[in-house]
Parts: structure tokens; sequence; C-alpha cells
């Protein structure tokens, strides 16, 4: 079991906190179905049970092709737990919790139970505050640097969640993972079972989950992106981006769980600071570009998940399930 990393204040708690109510389950919920997941398939469920809210995968939307050890289950779940923790401290509820509580039970992600009561703190308001803003950005970005302060916070953010952060500087450094995703981006593309299921995946407007064409393009930069039909982007090439590996000390499917905290922190991070960016999980889907990306990363623990991260222009937010629809009420 791995514990889930709190933020507190030093003060005592002056009385026992009651157990979490409809209404903050509520507002977990709303904001835990922003967190991104692959394909945008949502594999989440949450329910109320003796006044703690369970964070639960949802098998029946795991891709079976893409994802067939639930590794992107594990880490948008983690990502959803994530938002709904920003979002009971927004309320004044912090969660103490455990990540897989029960052996027995593979889709219970996590147990929220209110910690002792205390008021947000600045930096979680803000990270909340980014939730509904928070989106892939499959766009090109600018040539204006990341500046090294927010590159701190990124670090920070990370590592505040017992996980790994490499951000990648240098042309050699950047055409090398580049080159480890492309291939792996290759490795994926000659499996027609898989691009169908992407396929399957491109969801018309109006639609609540999947990703409509005009969201995603093709490989046009230094790092693939999926293509999910919509129009060609420019092939002229793009300004080297900021790439960040986010790994974990383990593979665990708990430490899974945890990088996807900790890669939804890194996301929020990002937002809040006016910046954009987007996943490249190939490299980690094909275990061979996983292993060679931790191995040209010198690093004992698994590589979870590649971000590009810069300057783009505001674009919109992909559907979202109601909340409703993601509570377990029996």
């Amino acid at each position: 079991m791995v514990r889930i990393p709190l933020v507190r204040e030093a003060e005592p708690a002056v009385a026992a906190p009651r157990g979490y109510q409809a209404e903050d389950l509520a507002a977990a919920v709303t904001a835990a179905v922003r967190a991104p997941s692959q394909h945008n398939t949502q594999p989440w469920r949450f329910r109320l049970s003796g006044g703690a809210i369970e964070v639960r995968s949802d098998p029946a939307r795991q891709l079976p092709i893409a994802d067939p050890t639930g590794w992107a289950v594990r880490i948008a779940c983690g990502a959803a737990l994530g938002n709904a923790r920003l979002a009971l401290a927004g309320r004044g509820r912090p969660a103490d919790g455990v990540i897989r509580p029960d052996p027995d039970d593979a889709e219970l992600v996590a147990r929220l139970v209110p910690g002792a009561p205390r008021p947000a703190t600045p930096a979680e308001l803000a990270l909340l505050a980014a939730v509904p803003r928070r989106h892939s950005t499959r766009g090109r970005f600018s040539a204006r640097p990341v500046p090294a302060a927010v590159r701190a916070r990124m670090l920070d953010a990370v590592r505040s969640e017992g996980c790994w952060l490499d951000l990648i500087v240098g042309t050699p450094a950047v055409t090398a993972v580049a080159e480890i995703a492309h291939s792996a981006d290759r490795v994926l593309r000659r499996d027609h079972d898989y691009r169908a299921e992407i396929e399957a995946w491109t969801r018309p407007a109006p639609a609540c989950d999947g990703v409509p064409p005009e969201a995603a393009g093709t490989a046009a930069d230094i790092l693939p992106r999926r293509d999910f039909g919509g129009p060609e982007l420019p092939l002229e090439p793009e300004p080297e981006p900021l790439v960040a590996v986010l790994g974990s000390p383990a593979d665990t499917a708990a430490e899974q769980i945890a990088a996807g905290q900790a890669l939804q922190k890194l996301l929020l991070t990002v937002t809040d600071a006016g910046l954009a960016a987007s996943m490249v999980s190939q490299p980690i889907e094909v275990p061979a570009a996983r292993e060679q990306l931790r191995l040209a990363l010198g690093r004992f623990g698994p590589p979870q998940m590649v971000v590009r991260i810069g300057w783009a222009a505001p674009g919109a937010t992909t559907p979202r399930r109601p909340a409703e629809s993601v509570i377990i009420t029996e």
C-alpha cells in the first residue's frame, strides 16, 4: 500500500472530523472527472461508503489493445484521485487515505477519509482553480522558453507526490528521447487492432467521452502525436519544446496510481503558470522503448509518462461524462 502524501499545517485537530457527506462527494467527483485519460476513456467511478469516498477503476473502460496491463487506467485514476483531493482540500476538508487499501479488491484505487479540518493553502487553491482550465494542447508551441522558476515548481510538484521528474535539456538529449518516442509510435501503428481501437474512440460532436478529431493531429513535430483523424498540421519543424519524463520509484499498481497523482499535479502546475502541455505515452506503451528510455535517463525506477511543455494559444477542453454518471449509488 502507498499512503497518499498530504499537505498539512502544524495545528492540532480540535475534534474528530465527521465523515464525508453527499455534497463532499459531489465536489470531489466534479473535479475528478476533469482528469486526463488515454483516448479520454474516463475509466473511473466513485462511491460514498461509511463516510469515506472510494475512488474505483472501471474495467469496462480499459483499452484491451493499448492498455492490456491496466497501466493507463491506473495513471488516469491516480490523476482523478489527485483532483478529488484538491476539491476536498478546497472545502476545508482535506483527505487522509491509502492507495489500494484492499489487496482483494483490485478495482478500489483509494479510500479517502476526512483529516483534520483546515483552510486550503494558497497553493491548493491555485491548483484547484486550474482544474477546469487544464487540457492537452497538441498544437505547436512557441520558441519562448519555460522560465526557470516554473521548472523548479514542476520538479517540486512531482517530488511532493513521491515521484521523479527529468527535464530534458539540449538538442542531443531531446532528439534522443524523440527518436525513442517515434520508434515506439511506429511499432504501435503497425498493429491494425491498435489503429482500430483509436478509431473506435474518435468521437464526432457531441460526445461525452473519446477524442474529437479536431483535438489531435498527425506526427508532424519532434514528438509523435496520435492521429484521431483531424486536419493535417503544418509540417514545418516545431521549436525545441521542453520535454519532461515523469517516473516512479517502482512499477507496482500502487506506484502507478501515485504517478498519476504526480502527473496531474505537474499538469495543473503548468496550467497555473499559463503554459500548455500534452502527454506522449507511446514510449511507455512499448516495453522495449520504455526500458530504452529508462536506461538513457540513468534511472532505476521506470518512466511513467513523457510530457511536452511550452507556450501555446488557448485551446478547448475535451468532453467529459456528467459527474453523476460515474457515482455508484447502490
